[in-house]
């Protein structure tokens, strides 16, 4: 599996927190909409630092065990 990342993720724009996340702590990741075939994803507390891409496939699939329970 090739891994990529963006060095800067401020250079993407529609970045979004899960609204499960909360304000009090800020231990979050974002993702930034719009993108086709992969989704990028970054540390709320560092929106200038990098973020890692993963193929929309992948993603999806990696969600989908989170929310059945697939993953401690």
């Amino acid at each position: 599996m090739t891994s990529c990342t963006i060095p800067n993720a401020s250079a993407l724009v529609g970045w979004r927190k899960s609204s499960y996340s909360g304000n009090e702590s800020g231990s979050c990741l974002e993702v930034a909409d719009g993108h086709r075939t992969t989704v990028p994803v970054r540390d709320s507390k560092n929106p200038q630092g990098p973020a890692l891409v993963f193929r929309s496939t992948a993603w999806s699939a990696f969600i989908s065990a989170l929310s059945n329970g697939h993953l401690p």
